[in-house]
């Protein structure tokens, strides 16, 4: 597994032995960080289920200004601060913050808004429904900030308080797009169900 783009491009990243945790794939990550280009630079992230932490140190040498990387397991966080020693980037210095709580109880501690969330859960949980509906009610998104879930099925149904705006397939692979749905749109929904 290897940082695919930016300052760090090409560094080999420490990863998980076996076959139960699933990396997000280089074809994958190099297709998700194209869309994200435009938001990246200066971006406050939280890496929800970030496991070795591929998708923020991603976006650390991308240009991202803070990445909060959570899991839960202590296997994950390990792996997660070899890679950050690696990178010769502090544990919960400026750039990346590391916690090691359940999801829930993460969303209820973080402070302050975030450009971009990355939800990528064991797919045999459907914690990632969960997260959204955790986010949108505390409103843990920026007015221009997207949620990236990551799962092996398209997703099905609605989140109150945010709107699903594109999904795309890359094999296995799903990539489903969030953001806050607008006051205008939320006002105007009222005004419908009246």
């Amino acid at each position: 597994m290897r940082i695919i783009g930016g300052k760090y491009r090409s560094r080999v990243l420490a990863e998980f032995p076996g076959e139960d945790v699933r990396p997000t794939s280089d074809r994958v990550k190099e297709s998700l960080f194209n869309i994200l280009s435009l938001k990246m630079y200066g971006a406050r992230v939280l890496d929800l289920f970030s496991g070795s932490g591929a998708l923020g140190l991603e976006c650390l040498s991308r240009g991202a200004k803070e990445v909060t990387f959570n899991d839960f397991s202590k296997d994950s966080i390990a792996i997660l601060k070899k890679n950050l020693a690696t990178l010769k980037i502090a544990v919960n210095g400026e750039e990346a913050k590391v916690c090691q709580y359940d999801f829930a109880a993460c969303l209820d501690v973080a402070r302050g808004a975030f450009d971009i969330i990355f939800l990528d859960p064991p797919y045999r949980f459907d914690y990632g429904r969960k997260a959204l509906e955790k986010i949108a009610k505390r409103n843990l998104l920026t007015e221009t900030g997207i949620v990236v879930y990551e799962r092996d099925r398209a997703f099905v149904g609605a989140v109150d308080g945010l709107e699903q705006y594109d999904e795309r397939k890359y094999g296995k692979t799903y990539l489903t797009f969030f953001r806050r749905v607008s006051k205008a749109e939320e006002s105007e929904k009222t005004d419908t169900e009246k």
